[in-house]
């Protein structure tokens, strides 16, 4: 595999045309050209094959490696200062000038060439490969037809502004690009490994499971691991957006690509760099630019039959009058050359991609990973938000608070038998167990029953932990089904040795993140396997509109197609078990830090510090963007419409059609560029 800087890549389609291209060759392995980053990942044995792939599709675009020093932009601005210096003298001596035509052609055409050799030369190719109704012909014939009945300045004035333009949507691309590029900045470069008591600096992709790294002050987490020697803050800005430091000491979770602050720390390997956090990050927001919103889909399909409507319009303008009523051409010819530059449809073309690929990029910074524009337009619709409680609306640290005893066992006994069964759990309440007593023991049958609990067989002995409807299930006799709070219900051999409660508390922000949904307009609802007492209290803490009590995963499933009858559902979840309502609802939502590599998989939105809140925020950055993209397509189509029909009427000059494509564009790329800030 590697990776290539595709410099001059500022059209979506043209980044799909090159993959589609290269994915026809038989000696492409792998190929996935990212638009938001202006990447190319490739896996192929013949460079130069690839290279002429990508050449035949876009000419101008200018490959290089990842690490190759890239040419400033800025050089652009030396042939527009000559271009705009020679039409600035043609104009002020036009009346002087006009006497010497040969004069007059030398100052213009030089200008017109130094500002417009790249469209013509774009033009020209494109049509050795049957590619013609784009901005580049549209803009080379209505020029080529200025000069050729003497309007020389207007020609001029069109390539030259168009390439301003261009400049300027190039800085503004840019921009938006840096804003993810920063994101992709937090992969470490380096880990330093100790083996013995030497230390060696390794890449973290060769650090093994297990293996101890030494974190300096100032340095990136190069892999997930747990702290075994030291104390220090944490930046974790990078990762969730959340600019208060973390304090860690021996025995906390630290994550790859959050940055050490003070203290040196040595840690212990949980994760190959594959699996771990920031890789996770990466490969999301690289899948990112590659799945596109159905605004970005019309208007491709828009600019289709747009174009080559106005080609045939401009035809009939400069002929027919003329050929029916006897008109002078000229003028008529003149009304058809304007129509041409004004219904370049880049404005739509450029500006919308680029506010969603800015809205993800802008999303990432705060802690918010959407896995693609379609994402963004779905979230903007939410009409109903579900929320798992445990882990999710809650801090998932439970405690064991209480334990009672039943038919002759201890407590100790209840909690030791429940924490042999619950050892092999990834659940936080089995976790809470195991560290209240510290379990051991030789586990022979492990089983985990969805929704339910545990049976394990260790020494000799048939253990169930679980819910009181796993108690039901397995005719367990016992007279504990109506205890409040979070509980664990045991048995022995099939005899009812007693339960263990457990406290786990709310998160700081699970209020607040109600309260904002309600306010967006958005149901909010609880999805629990807990009990409908425990249901009923959360939901009532926090001024939720509906909950559902004591679900497995299938009737999440059933909750969520019983929601989306009334509209679109948001689903937002941590555990594996609600990978299967993630993956059902129109937008999934996992908690990225705590939650199960299951849950971020299918999700198609992963919050990175699980903060509930941030549900919220999601989908005020998909309104607002939502917002700016209508804005645009209103602008271009309104203002477009309005010079077409001035155009068609002879009312509109080059001056005022360059205003309706250029003006209009940079106008809608600013306007794209307000969601970043």
């Amino acid at each position: 595999m590697k990776k290539y800087k595709l410099r001059g890549l500022d059209c979506a389609v043209c980044a799909a045309n090159i993959e589609e291209e290269l994915k026809k060759e038989e000696n492409i392995r792998f190929a996935a050209v990212n638009f938001s980053t202006s990447e190319l990942v490739v896996d192929a044995d013949d460079e130069k094959r690839v290279f002429d792939v990508i050449k035949k599709v876009e000419p101008e675009i200018e490959i290089s490696e990842i690490g190759e020093e890239e040419r400033n932009s800025r050089r652009e601005i030396f042939p527009i200062l000559i271009s705009g210096v020679l039409l600035a003298i043609g104009i002020l001596f036009e009346q002087s000038i006009h006497a010497f035509q040969a004069l007059e052609y030398t100052i213009f055409l030089s200008a017109y060439l130094i500002a417009g050799y790249k469209i013509l030369w774009k033009a020209m190719r494109n049509l050795t490969r049957g590619t013609v109704l784009d901005e580049n012909f549209l803009l080379s014939i209505a020029t080529l037809g200025a000069i050729a009945i003497h309007e020389m300045p207007e020609a001029v004035a069109v390539m030259l502004f168009f390439r301003i333009g261009e400049f300027f949507q190039d800085l503004a691309v840019g921009k938006s690009r840096r804003s993810i590029k920063a994101l992709l900045e937090i992969k470490p470069t380096f880990a330093n490994v100790k083996v013995g008591d030497e230390i060696v600096k390794g890449r973290p992709e060769k650090v093994e499971v297990g293996s101890l790294i030494v974190i300096r002050p100032g340095e990136k987490v190069p892999l997930d691991g747990v702290v075994v020697e030291g104390t220090s803050i944490i930046d974790v800005s990078a990762l969730t957006g959340e600019s208060k430091p973390k304090s860690v000491s021996e025995g906390d979770e630290i994550l790859s690509g959050t940055v050490n602050v003070s203290g040196m720390l040595v840690a212990k390997v949980t994760k190959p760099f594959r699996d771990s956090t920031v890789s996770r990050i990466l490969q999301l927001v690289d899948e990112a630019g590659s799945r596109k919103a159905r605004a970005e889909s019309f208007i491709t399909r828009f600019a289709r039959y747009y174009t080559p409507a106005v080609i045939l319009i401009a035809a009939s303008i400069a002929v027919l009058p003329p050929a029916l009523l006897g008109e002078e051409f000229t003028p008529w010819l003149y009304r058809a050359l304007v129509l041409l530059v004004i219904s370049c449809p880049c404005a739509l073309v450029l500006s919308i991609p680029l506010s969603y690929f800015a809205a993800i990029g802008k999303s990432a910074r705060k802690g918010i990973l959407i896995k693609g524009a379609n994402f963004i337009d779905a979230l903007k619709s939410a009409k109903a938000v579900a929320f798992d409680k445990t882990g999710t609306l809650t801090q998932g640290n439970f405690k064991v608070s209480k334990i009672v005893a039943k038919n002759g066992f201890s407590s100790k006994d209840v909690l030791r038998f429940a924490a042999l069964a619950e050892m092999h759990s990834n659940h936080p309440i089995a976790k809470s167990i195991v560290n209240a007593y510290g379990a051991n023991g030789s586990v022979k049958g492990y089983q985990e029953i969805a929704g339910r609990g545990v049976r394990a067989k260790v020494n000799g002995y048939t253990i169930l932990a679980g819910n009181d409807a796993l108690m039901h299930e397995m005719k367990i006799e016992h007279d504990s089904c109506d205890v409040e709070g979070t509980v664990v219900h045991v048995a022995v051999n099939n005899v009812y040795a007693g339960y263990i409660i457990v406290d786990d508390e709310l998160k700081d922000d699970a209020k607040q993140a109600v309260e904002e949904l309600r306010k967006l307009g958005c149901k909010v609802v609880l999805l629990t396997g807990d009990s409908r007492e425990i249901a009923e209290r959360v939901a009532s803490q926090l001024g939720m509109d509906e909950f559902y009590a004591e679900l497995l995963p299938e009737d999440k499933v059933r909750v969520v197609e019983e929601l989306k009858k009334e509209g679109l559902v948001a689903f937002a979840g941590d555990g594996i078990n609600d990978a299967p309502v993630i993956a059902r609802a129109d937008v999934g939502i996992a908690m990225g830090g705590l939650g199960s590599d299951a849950a971020i998989e299918v999700a198609d939105v992963v919050i990175m510090d699980d903060k509930p809140s941030k549900v919220a925020k999601s989908i005020r950055i998909s309104r607002r963007t939502q917002r700016i993209v209508w804005q645009n397509i209103s602008l271009a189509l309104a203002v477009k419409g309005f010079f077409i029909t001035l155009g068609s009427l002879g009312m509109a000059t080059m001056w005022e059609a360059v205003f309706a494509d250029v003006g209009v564009t940079l106008i809608a790329v600013l306007n794209s560029m307000r969601i970043l800030k």
